[in-house]
């Protein structure tokens, strides 16, 4: 096992480089030696699959996910960290270092130049500030992705969790549970991480669908649906939906009630497949 996990290997790590963690970026790194084995145990890469890392860090993870993935390909934006990583990986062959942000770079080329254009999945620990974006970034960019595994939040996680009709889901949510199978795997406690962040964290496991569980008429159409229903989260959906201009609170009503759902119903309530059929409905009908 690495001893990149322990307190004192990443105090003197950090003093030998001058390094100082930044806040801006939300560099919290994991002191607790358990939880990166178990990560890439369970994020299904092996010797046939290779594993995306956004964000090494110190490279505890990387150096775990190198002994069960045939590639691990680490994108880290901190330029400061790469002195580091070549110390802490030096000797690990499978081993690729890209610097980037993940959310600017071009993933299908990516893929193609770093991972042989296959089959792929994603272990992380996500800076928790940025954990929606680069989750949707992942899921929505057409990529043989097969399961993404990640360290975030442990609200952030509950939500992500909660399927649609479960008065914990939200926007982010149900396009999750639209591309993927949400499941939470392990709590992990602040006291994990050096710097303690002020919020505990837990290890979600997304496999993503080989097919949406509902069918849409216009993807684009039914996401922008979704966001605009979940905007305002006090109103009703209807409401919520009109605000955003491109359908009006009648037009919105009379399909809620072709459904057999009521006008006051709110975003929350609402199943993927109510919230596919509302969208569909919706685009069926007259525009305003």
């Amino acid at each position: 096992m690495s001893r990149l996990s322990e307190p004192g290997a990443v105090r003197e790590i950090l003093a030998r480089h001058g390094l100082h963690l930044s806040k801006a970026l939300g560099q919290n790194f994991l002191i607790n030696p358990t939880v990166c084995p178990r990560m890439a145990a369970l994020c299904g890469a092996g010797p046939q699959l290779p594993v995306l890392e956004v964000g090494p860090g110190l490279g505890a993870l990387t150096w775990e996910l190198a002994q069960v993935a045939q590639k691990v390909v680490s994108v880290e934006l901190d330029r400061r960290l790469f002195p580091v990583l070549a110390e802490t990986l030096s000797g690990l062959s499978n081993v690729e270092l890209v610097e980037g942000d993940i959310l600017a770079l071009d993933l299908p080329a990516l893929v193609r130049e770093h991972l042989d254009g296959g089959p792929f999945c994603v272990c992380a620990n996500l800076p928790y500030y940025i954990t929606s974006p680069i989750l949707m970034k992942l899921l929505e960019t057409p990529l043989p992705l097969r399961s993404v595994t990640v360290l975030v939040q442990k609200e952030a996680a509950q939500r992500i969790c909660a399927p649609p009709g479960d008065r914990a889901c939200g926007a982010v949510s149900a396009s999750v549970w639209y591309h993927a199978q949400p499941s939470l795997l392990f709590p992990v406690g602040r006291g994990s991480f050096l710097p303690p962040p002020q919020v505990d964290s837990a290890v979600l496991r997304l496999e993503i669908r080989s097919a949406p569980p509902v069918s849409v008429a216009d993807e684009d159409a039914f996401f922008r649906l979704v966001r605009s229903a979940f905007a305002q989260r006090r109103k009703t959906a209807a409401n919520s939906i009109a605000a955003a201009g491109q359908y009006t609170k009648a037009q919105v009503e009379a399909v809620l009630a072709q459904l057999g759902l009521p006008a006051a119903v709110r975003a929350e309530r609402l199943t993927l497949e109510q919230l596919a059929a509302l969208s569909n409905g919706l685009a069926a009908g007259p525009r305003p």
